[in-house]
């Protein structure tokens, strides 16, 4: 397993993380996802360590907190070896101060989840998404306080808007306090809307990518093809409206592209496109879920290899998309001398940004 520093930290994650979202299986949306209760993700959890993907991903709302406690319950006895990632601030209650980001809600929730976790820390606290009712510094001083009190190591943020990580920032900074460096972001070849604005704000303010759904909401599995009908044990079926967007021709269009390399490459739909992920800028870790063993192990074969840069071209081409603006001048050329498009001008980071 490869191992990259997470944004401009010092700490490293695995190039794959597990999704916990399959843990659990309570409501609509999540007994879609998968229903694995203890045992299965004993097993489960069992493969990623050995692998090295040792990374742990789950929220409050996942299943109503099913999936922390499993996670906790699958790692009990070796939580030494895990690196829990979890998420809050969607609301998690009936209660008014159920939801949101202020001080009482992020206390509370912390301490809830580390309970339903069995620990005493959360390496990445993720908040889930931007409260815009909460005070930028009511957010970040509590988040500073519970970083100095151990509980929390690093800080992260998922679904905000560029100029929303940014405010968030320069509170930090204003202050001194703890900042975000971690984004954990939709990014896929049917949704490249990341590098609009995130993946050079990722870049700049030194945020390492934590991409969920690689595959495109279940679309990237090699299942899904042109002129034929959804497979029958496709979760799309009961999630599509919950699904991020794509154009139905834009997706065939990629899913010919990744069988062309699959064929080349002698790998599986699901791990090239995982594998094209792994060398876009700013990547830190793909989430990879899985509902059973054999999807698993598949997804782990993403890794200890790489795609040739004529197939990463591609995929590129297959899956383009012109931005919207004010982004489009970065890729057409206008802007080119002085603003090189960010796909272009940005590392991946394998190193510590100085």
């Amino acid at each position: 397993m490869e191992y990259r520093f997470l944004g401009r930290s010092g700490f490293k994650v695995p190039a794959l993380g597990f999704g916990a979202g399959t843990f659990g299986g309570k409501g609509p949306l999540f007994s879609a996802w998968g229903s694995s209760g203890v045992a299965e993700a004993k097993r489960l959890v069992d493969l990623c360590l050995d692998a090295g993907a040792n990374l742990f991903d789950s929220a409050d709302v996942y299943s109503d907190g099913a999936s922390e406690e499993i996670l906790g319950a699958a790692l009990k006895g070796r939580r030494d070896r895990a690196i829990v990632s979890t998420k809050l601030t969607l609301r998690a209650g009936d209660g008014p101060n159920d939801a949101g980001a202020s001080r009482h809600h992020l206390i509370g929730g912390v301490e809830r989840a580390l309970k339903r976790l069995g620990t005493d820390w959360i390496d990445l606290l993720q908040l889930h998404h931007f409260d815009a009712m909460t005070p930028v510094d009511e957010v970040m001083s509590t988040l500073d306080d519970l970083v100095r009190a151990g509980k929390l190591r690093y800080l992260g943020v998922s679904n905000f808007s560029g100029w929303q990580i940014m405010k968030s920032q320069a509170a930090a900074d204003r202050h001194g306090r703890a900042r975000f460096v971690a984004n954990q972001a939709y990014y896929s070849l049917v949704g490249r809307d990341y590098e609009w604005e995130l993946m050079p704000l990722g870049q700049d303010q030194g945020l390492g990518a934590i991409v969920w759904s690689p595959l495109g909401w279940g679309r990237l599995t090699g299942r899904i093809r042109r002129g034929q009908p959804l497979p029958a044990g496709s979760r799309l079926h009961d999630t599509a409206g919950f699904a991020p967007p794509v154009d139905e021709e834009r997706l065939y269009r990629v899913v010919d592209a990744l069988e062309a390399v699959a064929a080349e490459t002698g790998r599986t739909v699901p791990q090239v496109a995982i594998n094209w992920l792994l060398q876009r800028p700013t990547v830190s870790s793909v989430l990879i879920g899985a509902r059973n063993e054999r999807q698993l192990a598949d997804n782990l074969g993403a890794v200890g290899w790489n795609l040739a840069p004529a197939q990463v071209a591609a995929l590129d081409a297959a899956s383009a998309v012109m931005p919207p603006y004010p982004y489009y001048p970065y890729w057409n050329g206008q802007f080119a001398e002085r603003n090189p498009p960010p796909v272009a001008a940005y590392p991946v980071p394998t190193e510590p940004n100085p």
